[in-house]
C-alpha cells in the first residue's frame, strides 16, 4: 500500500484545513493520522476503522477534527477545523491491518507527510 497525503498549508488561527490521503491499494484496513512537531515525538491524532463505523481521537483534537473516508475513491480525509498554533506539525497518514490504534507501531504503512502551520 502506498499513501499520498496532501491538503496541508498556512492557516491562522481559527482556521481549517482538510488533508486527504490518498492510496494506492486497497485493503481492509484502519486509517490513522498522526503528527510530529520539530523536537518532539510523533502523536496520534485520529483513526478511522474499515468500515468507517469506529474513529477514535486524541484529547487534544476531540471535537474540532473528524476522520472520515470514501472508499469509492480510496481516500481518506482529516477536516480540522478551529485550528491553534499547537497543531502545527508534519501530519502523517498511516494504514493499520488490524484496526484503530493509537500507536505508532500498530500502523505498517506511512505516507510521506504534510506540513500544517498554524500562525497566531
Amino acid at each position: 500500500v502506498q499513501l499520498q497525503a496532501s491538503g496541508g498549508g498556512l492557516v491562522q488561527a481559527g482556521g481549517s484545513l482538510r488533508l486527504s490521503c490518498a492510496a494506492s491499494g486497497r485493503g481492509t484496513y484502519a486509517m490513522g493520522w498522526f503528527r510530529q512537531a520539530p523536537g518532539k515525538e510523533r502523536e496520534f491524532v485520529a483513526a478511522i476503522s474499515w468500515s468507517g463505523g469506529s474513529t477514535l481521537y486524541s484529547d487534544s483534537v476531540k471535537g474540532r477534527f473528524t476522520a472520515s473516508r470514501d472508499d469509492t475513491k480510496n481516500t481518506k480525509y482529516l477536516q480540522m477545523n478551529n485550528l491553534i498554533p499547537e497543531d502545527t506539525a508534519v501530519y502523517y497518514c498511516a494504514v493499520a491491518p488490524r484496526g484503530v490504534g493509537v500507536y505508532v507501531w500498530q500502523y505498517e504503512y506511512w505516507g510521506q507527510g504534510t506540513q500544517v502551520t498554524v500562525s497566531s
